[in-house]
């Protein structure tokens, strides 16, 4: 077994573990009324995205995402957190640096013995849900229930959901899928992104990720015979008919979203063994992107 399938398949103690810890890192984490910023790199950049989807729709304050390399730094907020698993990733730390003094700073890591450690005012360390992999899994969706769970929106039934992820076969013929499209609404546009990502490093898939309903506006031209759209989340009306009748294969989304992306995660790890790639080192990648000064 690989070390990400090995990781991926703890997700559900993880989860369990991380909303039992939400309520003593309540100071650290946003509190209602905050303008918050979220911010990351690769897998921590989507799951910023769905954490700021997920805190603005339950009227916790306005709530913005971005790259860490794109945050703009002329905008106010209460409070910027930080997602790195590493505590190391070069803009993360660059971002970090350049707030302190003026704007109150949470990191999220799972390696605390990291420069992070004095970039950020406060720091939240999720260390059971490290990864030897370079392909993320466990610790972004474990710091997206971390935060979920401080919302109150976390629940017993994710994890369940989770569960039945991991046990429940993949639907047949995605492994010989030639083009991947994940969509999404609200939070879990971010999941989407996530999704596609998670093919594209581990199994080198063509893959693509869009809001549900933008889907319709050009994108669906790719949709052919030999292809698949997953939906993460309730699909609008019609669109998994449209989809059908372009020969393409629709996977429906029937789990909460968060346990419909370790479908994903395990899907990945089966094309890329169905194409006899490593997907604990994908190809051009490093664990942590630090770069010279």
């Amino acid at each position: 077994m690989s070390h990400v399938e090995d990781e991926l398949n703890s997700q559900p103690e993880c989860w369990i573990r991380a909303a039992e810890e939400a309520g003593r890192h309540g100071d650290a984490l946003p509190g209602a009324g905050e303008r918050v910023a979220i911010v990351g790199c690769g897998t921590s950049y989507f799951m910023a995205q769905a954490v700021a989807a997920l805190r603005e729709a339950a009227g916790q304050g306005e709530t913005d995402a971005f790259a860490a390399s794109e945050f703009p730094r002329g905008r106010s907020y209460d409070r910027v957190v930080a997602l790195t698993r590493s505590g190391t990733t070069t803009e993360v730390l660059d971002l970090l640096g350049q707030l302190r003094g003026t704007t109150r700073t949470t990191a999220l890591t799972a390696d605390p013995a990291t420069p992070v450690m004095t970039a950020a005012d406060d720091l939240v360390v999720l260390d059971f849900a490290d990864e030897r992999s370079v392909v993320q899994t466990r610790f972004a969706t474990t710091a997206l229930t971390l935060l979920r769970a401080h919302l109150g929106l976390h629940t017993d039934a994710v994890v369940a959901d989770a569960r039945t992820a991991l046990a429940s076969p993949l639907p047949e013929g995605l492994v010989d899928c030639t083009q991947f499209s994940f969509l999404g609404r609200g939070w879990s546009v971010g999941l989407a992104s996530e999704a596609g990502l998670k093919m594209r490093e581990a199994s080198l898939s063509w893959t693509e990720a869009y809001p549900a309903m933008e889907y319709r506006h050009g994108p669906i031209s790719v949709t052919t015979e030999g292809t698949a759209t997953w939906m993460l989340g309730e699909a609008p009306a019609g669109l998994a008919e449209q989809v059908r009748t372009t020969g393409a294969r629709w996977v429906e989304g029937t789990l909460d979203p968060l346990a419909e992306l370790v479908r994903v995660q395990r899907l990945a790890v089966a094309v890329a063994a169905h194409r006899g790639l490593d997907p604990d080192r994908p190809r051009h990648l490093t664990r942590s992107v630090i770069l010279a000064d």
